[in-house]
């Protein structure tokens, strides 16, 4: 009793209040320029992507009311010094290139992230997810030379030809879009809680059609944002492609027969172009970026009814 403090030794209210520390006005300053900071790299983000397609669409418009935009979007002829604007077979292309890489890559990388999320040892996966990570890394160019070097010869003596065309184009795609299916796959059935799994077993069920009839129905929509973004992946590809396709502005002729997409085309005529013919190629720089936000749309409608299913 004798360590109590005395009634008149008790701390008083306004002493407590007294010790408290405040925030500064300095921490509030800070902390108002750090949001600030941010808004402003939002913004700026934004304001690139506008400043873009307003940059791109002010040089493009003029083919849109000087040639027609049925003339433009479905002609059958590109051929600038005759006054042919034509971007039809360029599309084409670039449809025929995407959805090849699209069918040879999507299985592979959905193979893939099933192995690394559900079925690979912990040691293994740890080498075979920086493995396919690194393929993210891996500049276009160097796709491009493998292709060129590699795989022309071993195409041209299947098809007879040269070696240049959609099924070189279609194996090197497929390759570069592995990384971003993979991943974004293997993050949608990592999302899925485990007691769908442990259900799953206790009704009987193997791995394997666990993993086929309860996790990949599950992880659907993730798994076609995934190859969305892996379309749009492969429909923006420009080197790689560019090195190894042809680029014969034409139809689409056979696996063996060269075509043209329209990056390349942009990038084989840019150089050189002026007048109408460099406006078309702005023109077609602007489909790419309307087919682009679509994807990304379509991306973000697929997400918001995962999130309302969920």
């Amino acid at each position: 009793m004798a360590d109590e403090p005395r009634p008149n030794e008790m701390p008083t209210v306004r002493e407590d209040l007294s010790n408290l520390k405040l925030v500064s006005r300095a921490t509030y300053m800070k902390e108002a320029a750090l949001k600030n900071l941010f808004l402003l790299c939002a913004f700026m983000a934004v304001a690139g992507v506008a400043l873009i397609f307003l940059f791109v669409g002010y040089r493009g418009w003029p083919i849109f009311t000087e040639v027609g935009l049925g003339d433009f979007l479905f002609g059958q002829v590109w051929l600038p010094t005759e006054g042919l604007f034509g971007i039809l077979p360029l599309f084409v292309g670039s449809i025929v290139v995407t959805i090849g890489a699209l069918l040879l890559g999507t299985p592979l990388a959905v193979g893939a992230a099933v192995f690394l999320s559900e079925i690979a040892p912990p040691k293994v996966r740890s080498i075979v997810r920086p493995a396919i990570e690194l393929l993210a890394g891996v500049p276009s160019v160097v796709y491009g030379f493998f292709g060129l070097l590699i795989l022309r010869p071993v195409v041209a003596d299947l098809t007879g030809g040269l070696g240049f065309g959609p099924l070189t184009a279609w194996i090197i795609l497929a390759i570069m879009i592995v990384p971003t299916i993979a991943t974004l796959t293997e993050d949608a059935l990592q999302s899925i809680p485990g007691g769908v799994r442990e259900a799953s077993y206790a009704m009987g069920a193997t791995k394997w059609q666990t993993i086929s009839r309860v996790l990949l129905p599950a992880a659907k929509i993730g798994i076609v944002d995934a190859v969305i973004l892996g379309m749009g992946r492969a429909i923006g590809e420009t080197m790689a492609v560019l090195m190894v396709v042809g680029n014969a502005p034409g139809f689409f002729r056979g696996m063996g027969a060269p075509l043209s997409t329209l990056t390349s085309q942009i990038v084989m005529d840019m150089p050189y172009a002026s007048g109408m013919h460099r406006t078309a190629l702005f023109g077609m720089a602007i489909i790419l970026f309307l087919v682009s936000m679509g994807l990304v749309l379509t991306v973000r409608l697929l997400s918001r009814l995962r999130e309302d299913a969920s």
